[in-house]
Formats: C-alpha cells, sequence, structure tokens
C-alpha cells in the first residue's frame, strides 16, 4: 500500500509519497494529480537518508552536540549582545557539523532532522575555554574552537556529534547557559 504524507515547505504544500528505505521517495505538487495524465511519469527520487543509521544509532545511542560559549561575553565590561552571543554558537556549531562531515555519528545527527539534541553551555571565561579546548584535544575529541575576527578572541567551543556517554565526563563541571 502507498504511504501519502502532505507536508509544508514554506508556503507550498507538498505530497511525500513512500520515504522509506525500501521505496522511492517522490515530491509532487500538492495541487497537481496524484498521478498526472501524462506521457513521462515522474523520475522517482531516493530518499536522502535511507542509506544512514536510524535516529540516535543502531544501538540506541542518543547523539547530542555540545556548544561551550564564554559567559563573561555578556557580562561587564565586555556586555556582548544576545544576538552575538548566539551567532557566535551558530558559526561554531555549523564549523563542527562542516569539518566532521565524513562522520558516522555526523550523519546520523543529521538525519535525526527535528529531533536533534544541542546542548548549549557556559564557561566561565577564556582560560577555561582555552582549557577545555586542549582537555578535548588530549583525548583525541573532535571540536572547533570558533575565533572570532578581527578581534581574535576565542568565543566558543563546539564538538562535533558524539554519543551523550563518550564526551559528558569532560563537559560535567559546566553549567547550562542562562
Amino acid at each position: 500500500m502507498l504511504r501519502v504524507t502532505v507536508i509544508r515547505f514554506r508556503t507550498l504544500r507538498w505530497r511525500r509519497l513512500a520515504c522509506f528505505p525500501s521505496m522511492p521517495c517522490v515530491l509532487i505538487p500538492y495541487r497537481k494529480a496524484l498521478f498526472p495524465a501524462c506521457s513521462a511519469p515522474l523520475p522517482p527520487a531516493r530518499c536522502p537518508y535511507a542509506k544512514m543509521a536510524a535516529p540516535g544509532g543502531s544501538s540506541g545511542r542518543r547523539l547530542v552536540q555540545y556548544v561551550v560559549l564564554r559567559g563573561d561575553l555578556q557580562r561587564e565590561p565586555l556586555s556582548w549582545p544576545l544576538g552575538a552571543l548566539v551567532a557566535q554558537a551558530c558559526h561554531a556549531a555549523l564549523a563542527a557539523v562542516h569539518a566532521h562531515y565524513g562522520q558516522a555519528d555526523t550523519g546520523a545527527y543529521l538525519a535525526e532532522g527535528g529531533s536533534m539534541r544541542t546542548v548549549v553551555l557556559e564557561a566561565l571565561d577564556e582560560c577555561a575555554l582555552t582549557t577545555l579546548a586542549e582537555t578535548l584535544k588530549q583525548h583525541s575529541i573532535d571540536h572547533k574552537v570558533w575565533i572570532e575576527q578581527p578581534e581574535n578572541i576565542a568565543t566558543c567551543i563546539a564538538l562535533r556529534p558524539y554519543p551523550k556517554e563518550e564526551v559528558h565526563q569532560h563537559l560535567k563541571k559546566f553549567r547550562l547557559l542562562k
């Protein structure tokens, strides 16, 4: 039996037909007929995530991307606006995913779509951030230190997506960013 799902993409409504590993995935505009009367049928597109691991990994591990942001940037005397801090975290997270895109955990994390888990923690100052970077490097944990230019200030560290149990012990001393 063919599964039909109506989805919204921006302002257009689409029908997604049979998007699972054993069947091709086809998106057609909602307003067009389900089976258009034309001589050439629509070519089936493969579902882009069909070959990737199931969300959370095959062993039930929960993938998490940790982002550690300097908390002193929002306090006096620096007093960065909230938008600038959020931008630093976004830049670091995207750079970490981009740098380690070939990792299986990164692909599985991206395949989770809307259920991706990201944890944003606070480092007290630049010294705490650089100490964390050294610790991660010593334990061969993939990460990206984001350095704001032209100020040349380390503002954030983002790890590539990892199973929580593999990296949590290195991040226990940091609190959630408030």
